[in-house]
């Protein structure tokens, strides 16, 4: 039997709705373009990489040039005065020295840079990792906001219909009161639910406005027409029919999961760093340079003949071994420890999050497939069930209230299913996403659902 209610429903979606509408590939083309989150995760993860390079410039040569002009005061006496007094004048004289070198410095041991540059690899690498969760996670959001609407759009259909099929009820019962079939209670409760129906499409009609506008958030760009879902969808279970299989394949490539993994690593590297701190560094120092000296009057030889205006070369290698320096470095020591341990427990959480997800992301694309055989049931039966009790209101044999009420129930139905259909496209891809296989291909196989 034709679901005459929901066939309604359908083709007054299918009035907005034409055949060359935006569909969910054209969402993602623009939001791959334009949504500030993926923008905001790509320059995190360049960011971070630029501490690879940091890191790497502290076992590099260093290379500095100086150039200084410093002045001395050089105090002396002389004779002055007469007669018999004798008494000495101090007499200031004042030197200037002018310095110009180079000093390259390359370090040949440090156990903490060559730690902290491990750290920084990783970290690097566990930034990879994020930005491709958030680009998977793109895939989801594109899919969630796109889907919202579509089943926003049949809500409001749905409540259309529902307000269409009361207001005729209604308006029966009116005029069956007024011919004194029925009595003025019929009337009341059928405006009562007519009322009730038209404040629901008013609330649908917000619904599907705001979603629009959360859409037009991840794309940056207003939300047209949308394709909306075939009738027949796919009622096939996972592949493959088994959770644990779909754990295993979380375990091994969620990029969530393997951020965290590398986040230990880095932190690992950080106690060694730390730790390193109490051991020696060996430095090697090239360096050349020349020193100029002169009186106030202009003079050099008569100060330093010989000696000023010549280069000269030091080569030379530096052992630093720390000693003391009051509790820092144990302290460093102690803090990375902590961090580590941190992020331990940040990775164990996501490892358990991750099986939790796919598992209950996995039971409920089963139950999800149930609802939706189950929900068509239930609309075909709520529909013989209107067309039964208002055959039997006009024979005297029902009254207004079970009309009203098997309505209702078929209204429930029909929201129900809608919303079950485009549940289980979006659980099937957030099972994916969970798996962390979610790709580009998903995208297109969801696509091919709509028409």
């Amino acid at each position: 039997m034709r679901l005459k209610l929901l066939t309604l429903a359908l083709s007054l979606a299918a009035v907005s709705l034409p055949s060359h509408g935006e569909d969910l590939l054209d969402a993602y083309r623009q939001a791959r373009a334009n949504d500030p989150v993926l923008a905001k995760a790509d320059a995190t993860r360049l960011d971070i990489h630029e501490g690879v390079p940091q890191a790497r410039a502290l076992l590099l040569p260093q290379i500095n040039a100086k150039w200084s002009l410093e002045q001395d005061s050089l105090n002396g006496s002389s004779g002055a005065g007469s007669g018999s007094s004798g008494a000495s004048v101090p007499n200031v004289t004042h030197t200037r020295t002018r310095t110009l070198s180079g000093e390259v410095d390359q370090t040949i041991l440090d156990l903490s840079k060559i730690a902290t540059l491990q750290a920084a690899h990783s970290t690097a690498d566990a930034g990879e990792k994020t930005y491709e969760a958030a680009s998977q996670d793109l895939f989801f959001r594109v899919a969630a906001a796109y889907f919202t609407v579509l089943n926003d759009q049949e809500q409001l259909a749905v409540a259309q219909s529902n307000e269409e099929a009361l207001r005729i009820t209604y308006d029966q019962a009116e005029q069956q009161y007024k011919v004194g079939i029925s009595a003025v209670t019929s009337v009341y409760q059928a405006k009562s639910q007519y009322d009730l129906a038209k404040a629901t499409t008013v609330g649908a009609q917000n619904t599907l406005a705001n979603d629009r506008q959360l859409l037009g958030v991840i794309t940056g760009k207003p939300v047209g027409d949308l394709k909306k879902l075939r009738p027949d969808l796919p009622m096939d279970p996972p592949s493959p029919a088994d959770p644990q299989a779909w754990v295993d394949n979380a375990i091994k490539n969620n990029p969530s999961l393997a951020s965290a993994q590398l986040a230990v690593d880095a932190a690992e590297h950080n106690v060694n760093a730390a730790r390193a701190g109490h051991l020696p560094t060996i430095n090697a120092v090239l360096s050349r340079g020349k020193s100029s000296t002169w009186l106030e009057n202009g003079s050099y030889n008569e100060l330093r003949p010989g000696v000023n205006d010549r280069w000269g070369n030091t080569i030379g290698v530096t052992l630093s071994v720390p000693i003391f320096s009051g509790g820092l470095t144990q302290s460093k020591v102690r803090q990375n420890i902590y961090r580590r341990d941190e992020a331990q427990d940040d990775l164990e959480l996501a490892r358990r999050q991750t099986i939790q997800g796919t598992i209950n992301g996995y039971n409920t694309v089963l139950t999800d497939i149930s609802r939706v055989e189950s929900g068509k049931a239930a609309v075909e039966a709520g529909q013989k069930s209107v067309d039964a009790t208002k055959a039997g209101f006009q024979v005297g044999t029902q009254i207004m209230l079970d009309v009203l009420n098997s309505i209702q129930i078929l209204t429930t139905a029909q929201s129900t299913y809608a919303a079950s259909r485009h549940q289980l496209v979006l659980d099937r891809l957030s099972l994916k996403l969970q798996a962390g296989t979610i790709s580009y291909d998903d995208l297109q196989a969801a696509n091919s659902l709509l028409q």
